[in-house]
């Protein structure tokens, strides 16, 4: 069966929350010659995207995006018992986690189980895995790399400490994910060892031979966060919050009748807000916040909110932070992108 039917069939059971015929079209899938790799990328893989995308859409909900979540995860614990995906381990052992904080476990799993058809020895960890405990874990099991997955820009800094660690006992470390940006612009940034753009990737790269062990780094290997903008902004950004909310709510009355939910909505973007600006700040990439920026300006439009509401509180925020050179850039510079998206997309609407 070629894989856009598959998808198709397993798109449309994913959606009707149907575990079952989920499970049972993959392993027919299986059983009829189709690879486990393929099955696991080309189908699974491309259905949780498709998840995914669909919730930004807002054409299904949160819960709906959980479900169909868990029920693609269970798919892939199925493939991984078939007997065709079992393969005798054959080249070296593999860590598998993801970055403390990073609870978008499946993309890690679909690599596990991969590096697994392949005849790597694989420990997967799973989702937000704190760094000393990683190091622990490479301490008894002496693997050859350590393959970190990170989907949110905001967990970057975790996503450095665990780099440094790892390194510094000697493993060499492979990233991949969103949250290491374009061409993995982050990845080198934070002395990764090897990037890859995808699951398929990074086991070609780990097939290619050893990772080179890592030699020693400079402990200052980011310095424009001598500035220490990061530190206090990541610091402030519960104060930052309530500020910018109570501003918000002074300047436009009619959120005083807001219900709880959407006080706490409200209050969950505006962190999601001082988070991404902070990220941007630890990676001296403004284009990081104004990437963010145009993603929740595209999810609020979805939902029928206006992302113009957006501006105030980037407004209000550089007055909060007016002392922070660089802060202030990064959020002029993330308006001035919001805003002409803006204007571009009112002219093509007009």
């Amino acid at each position: 069966m070629a894989s856009e039917e598959l998808r198709a069939q397993v798109w449309e059971s994913v959606m009707a929350f149907d575990e079952a015929a989920t499970v049972g079209t993959v392993l027919r899938a299986l059983d009829e010659g189709t690879s486990a790799e393929a099955l696991l990328l080309d189908v699974i893989a491309a259905v949780q995207g498709r998840v995914g995308r669909e919730w930004a859409a807002n054409r299904i909900t949160v819960a709906q995006e959980h479900a169909a979540t868990a029920i693609n995860d269970r798919a892939v614990a199925a493939v991984a018992l078939h007997p065709s995906a079992r393969t005798e381990p054959t080249r070296g052992r593999v860590a598998v986690a993801c970055v403390d904080g990073e609870w978008h476990a499946l993309p890690a799993r679909l690599l596990a189980e991969v590096l697994r058809i392949r005849g790597w020895h694989v420990d997967y960890l799973g989702a937000q895995v704190p760094a000393p405990h990683l190091v622990a874990h490479l301490h008894r099991t002496g693997p050859d790399a350590v393959a970190l997955s990170g989907s949110l820009a905001t967990r970057l800094p975790a996503a450095h400490a665990t780099i440094t660690a790892c390194q510094a006992v000697g493993t060499p470390v492979i990233v991949g994910g969103a949250a290491f940006g374009p061409e993995g612009r982050y990845a080198r940034l934070l002395g990764a060892d090897a990037w890859a753009p995808d699951a398929r990737a990074a086991a070609d790269e780990l097939a290619c031979g050893p990772l080179p062990r890592p030699g020693q780094r400079a402990v200052d290997d980011l310095p424009h966060l001598d500035d220490q903008e990061y530190t206090l902004v990541a610091r402030s950004r519960p104060r930052l919050v309530r500020a910018v909310f109570h501003q918000l709510e002074n300047a436009h009355p009619a959120m005083r009748a807001y219900t709880e939910v959407q006080r706490e909505r409200t209050a969950e973007d505006l962190s999601h807000i001082v988070e991404f600006l902070a990220a941007a700040l630890y990676t001296g990439d403004e284009d990081l916040f104004r990437g963010f920026l145009l993603w929740t300006a595209g999810v609020l439009d979805a939902r029928g909110v206006p992302a113009a509401s957006l501006l105030p509180a980037l407004e209000l925020l550089e007055r909060e932070l007016q002392d922070f050179p660089r802060t202030t850039a990064t959020l002029r510079a993330g308006a001035a992108g919001l805003t002409r998206t803006l204007l571009t997309a009112a002219g093509t609407a007009e």
